[in-house]
């Protein structure tokens, strides 16, 4: 081989010995990434084209982009234990279904009851988001998109108090609804509705923002005092941590639209559908949507930590009314009125009293407790924000460093699983992120994922299962990462799972329990 030969020979091998290493420091970039920064490099490269419609309403382009990343949720649910009292919860079905009560039960306990919901895709790799009341205590999630493909989903993580959950499909380069600015959106605004309503297929509607930063209830339902977000008793964690700051609008929502996308003329993703004002059950006027921001947050969470990283204040308060105003001789129509300082919590530390009056979070006026909730339910345990509050009639301000729900007590991707596999997963009732280098070498083990969230009525739940839990093998097979767990349980034989793992006490565990599929 001649000089020039092997020079050139030389110059493409040390090309391709660059390129590939920079694709695969890339790549391990890309997987650290936020869903948000995530999509800021997907759709570099995937321009979508979608301009704003505004004069002529023409949503055609939005519509074209957004639908096919809009799916169809169904869910199978078991019907054990369902004739034990008649407060089941799956009376409620057998009215939406039109199901037999009473004497037909014990005919039908063996048959499984099916609901469905929509979901947006948030990622090509496969990451799914939709209500948390859509797939709560499902036995089985499938997903399918407008062009008849079908996958099965495994939770990757769920939040009661957000309504939000987030699934994943072992899916690749599959079409993404673009995520948008819920804090840039106006009312009177168009916005478009994307789901599966009343069992029909893919469906849009249309319509404007009637208002924004809504608080209708539906989360809030049997708290005992307002302001649990952010305190609760001297003693006791918070009874409910809901967060309700809904965006409204007149676009029709009906059920199954639940999970669905709500978006702006240009087709970006400004909330999930959640829930609708009705005195029938079906549309009569407004919708409500989670705006996407707090979305954001929520989501990434489940994916970096295994559950929700909730910060707090450490208040409970009020809303200043006019009959509250006038007996405690306040002007303000505007603010939070402190009823008790959280003992160790931070605004104790930032030196909160009782009686001020909370008037501004991070710059923004507090027209109602959904203008807090929502922007505290964006921030972690030891981010900082600025408070305004009024104390005698001076405005001062403040900065908070949040703390954890700790605080308040004292003063996946790409592998193919089983079907059977994934339902086992779906019914341990957990959440989990690998364990860190560290925590393995401090519990001596090679393996391991850790315990994070426990769910009420899953299978961990049933048998004690805490979070903290180190689990280091499943059936016989060494995990690191949640499709670990997954492909895992596919070995699972005679209906029997078996778990190996480290207590965060640093003693051994080994737990063996039934499972039916």
């Amino acid at each position: 081989m001649n000089k020039v030969g092997l020079t050139l020979l030389t110059a493409v091998f040390g090309g391709a010995v660059a390129l590939g290493g920079y694709k695969l420091i890339e790549n391990k970039k890309f997987d650290g990434m936020s869903f948000e920064d995530k999509q800021k490099v997907y759709f570099a490269n995937n321009p979508t084209g979608v301009m704003s419609s505004t004069g002529n309403p023409d949503f055609t382009q939005a519509a074209a982009a957004v639908s096919p990343g809009v799916v169809h949720i169904k869910t199978t649910y078991s019907r054990k234990g369902s004739q034990q009292s008649q407060g089941s919860p799956f009376d409620m079905f057998e009215e939406f279904f039109g199901m037999p009560q009473g004497g037909g039960r014990r005919q039908m306990q063996a048959q499984p009851v099916q609901a469905s919901g929509s979901g947006v895709i948030i990622s090509d790799d496969g990451y799914i988001v939709t209500n948390n009341h859509v797939v709560e205590d499902a036995d089985k999630i499938e997903v399918v998109l407008t062009d008849k493909r079908t996958f099965e989903a495994k939770l990757i993580g769920r939040d009661p108090n957000t309504d939000l959950a987030l699934l994943k499909v072992s899916g690749k380069g599959l079409p993404v609804v673009k995520l948008g600015n819920s804090d840039n959106v106006n009312v009177g605004e168009w916005v478009l509705a994307f789901g599966y309503p009343l069992g029909l297929q893919s469906t849009v509607t249309a319509g404007i923002i009637s208002a924004k930063g809504r608080q209708i209830g539906i989360l809030n339902e049997g708290q005992q005092q307002r302001g649990n977000p952010f305190g609760g008793g001297q003693d006791q964690i918070p009874v409910s941590s809901a967060i309700e700051s809904f965006i409204q609008t007149d676009a029709v929502i009906n059920k199954g639209n639940s999970g669905g996308a709500l978006t702006n003329a240009s087709g970006e993703l400004i909330g999930i559908n959640s829930a609708i004002a009705s005195p029938t059950g079906t549309y009569a006027g407004y919708g409500f949507a989670i705006p996407v921001n707090l979305v954001k947050k929520i989501v990434d969470d489940f994916v970096e930590y295994g559950n929700v990283k909730r910060g707090y204040i450490g208040v409970t308060y009020t809303e200043i009314t006019p009959e509250l105003a006038k007996e405690k001789g306040f002007t303000d129509v505007d603010g939070l009125y402190v009823q008790d300082v959280v003992g160790g919590g931070a605004a104790e530390a930032a030196g909160l009293k009782k009686g001020d009056i909370l008037t501004k979070i991070n710059g923004k006026v507090i027209t109602g407790s959904p203008v807090l909730s929502e922007t505290i339910g964006r921030a972690r345990p030891g981010d900082k924000v600025n408070v305004t509050y009024k104390r005698d009639g001076k405005e001062k301000q403040v900065t908070m460093t949040l703390k954890g729900e700790e605080s308040l007590k004292t003063a996946s991707t790409g592998g193919k699983a089983s079907k059977s596999a994934t339902e086992i997963y779906n019914k341990l009732g957990a959440s989990f992120i690998p364990a860190s280098a560290q925590k393995k070498k401090e519990l001596g083990v090679n393996s391991g994922v850790v315990v994070t969230q426990v769910n009420r009525g899953g299978i961990f739940d049933y048998f004690g299962v805490e979070r903290g839990l180190v689990i280091t093998e499943v059936n016989g097979k060494a995990v690191n990462t949640v499709d670990d767990v997954e492909t895992a349980l596919g070995a699972t034989q005679r209906n029997i799972v078996r778990l190996k793992g480290v207590s965060p006490q640093g003693g051994a565990v080994q737990l063996s329990f039934p499972v039916e599929y």
